[in-house]
């Protein structure tokens, strides 16, 4: 029981990486605040959380709209009294796209939500934990926020500026007592993947596989696995730390 009575804020918890990590968090005694744009998946994790036992409600939220973040974390504080962790985990992929072909509707998308979304998150979260001087946010960026990869621009445009954000805040925010890390996934059976293996054809996915030197894609129980070892005391002095987790895949 881990997070035992501790207050946990989850964004894009509809499915995949999101909804694995609701689960852990709810079996180790978390109270949980999820929220997606995706409503009717939404409520499914929901069921799932309540069902385990642990305290849960389930908000809509765009996290491109500022004030529909600092709502949501100001409701964690009113309905638990506290904010110890946040996932910022919401996010949105891109069809392969040549640089030169991005349109500006893409680009304003993914960056609106892969880094603004992110940004307010953690505004919002570190007034609430500065004056409490303690909590921890994990920050959901990419293996490729860490390396290049064609047709791919705008995604890891937006997931490298999560690193940075993680990497800047965590710099600021330590002497608080607050920790700022991030998870860097690579290719995770979520929607999101499905998605670029369906619009990428047949093969693609055979090849990239012979691409991972674990020669498969990875669960998202493994990636909230290491969210949920981020968020704990078991990784006390990690601070600023953008965490590959992804078979060993290299560009």
């Amino acid at each position: 029981m881990e997070f035992e009575n501790r207050s946990v804020v989850i964004t894009g918890a509809s499915t995949g990486i999101g909804r694995a990590t609701a689960l852990l968090f709810a079996q180790q005694g978390a109270k949980l605040l999820i929220s997606d744009i995706n409503e009717e998946e939404g409520q499914k994790t929901l069921a799932q959380v309540q069902e385990i036992g642990a305290p849960a409600q389930f908000v809509k939220v765009d996290v491109s709209q500022k004030e529909e973040v600092e709502a949501l974390l100001e409701r964690c504080v009113s309905t638990y009294k506290s904010l110890d962790h946040l996932v910022n985990n919401a996010g949105v992929g891109q069809a392969p796209t040549f640089f030169e072909d991005t349109e500006d509707d893409t680009w304003h998308k993914v960056i609106s939500v892969n880094q603004t979304g992110v940004f307010y998150g953690m505004r919002a979260a570190l007034k609430i934990m500065k004056s409490q001087k303690k909590g921890t946010i994990v920050n959901t960026s990419s293996m490729l926020g860490r390396m290049a990869a064609p047709q791919a621009a705008a995604y890891s445009a937006s997931k490298f500026a999560v690193l940075g954000l993680t990497k800047a805040a965590a710099a600021e925010y330590g002497k608080y007592g607050i920790r700022i890390n991030a998870v860097c996934p690579g290719l995770i059976e979520t929607p999101m993947t499905d998605d670029l293996f369906e619009v990428s054809g047949p093969h693609y996915k055979d090849f990239v596989i012979k691409m991972i030197p674990a020669r498969r894609i990875g669960a998202p129980e493994e990636i909230a696995q290491a969210i949920g070892w981020l968020s704990s005391e078991k990784s006390s002095y990690m601070n600023g730390v953008g965490l590959p987790i992804d078979g060993g895949f290299r560009i």
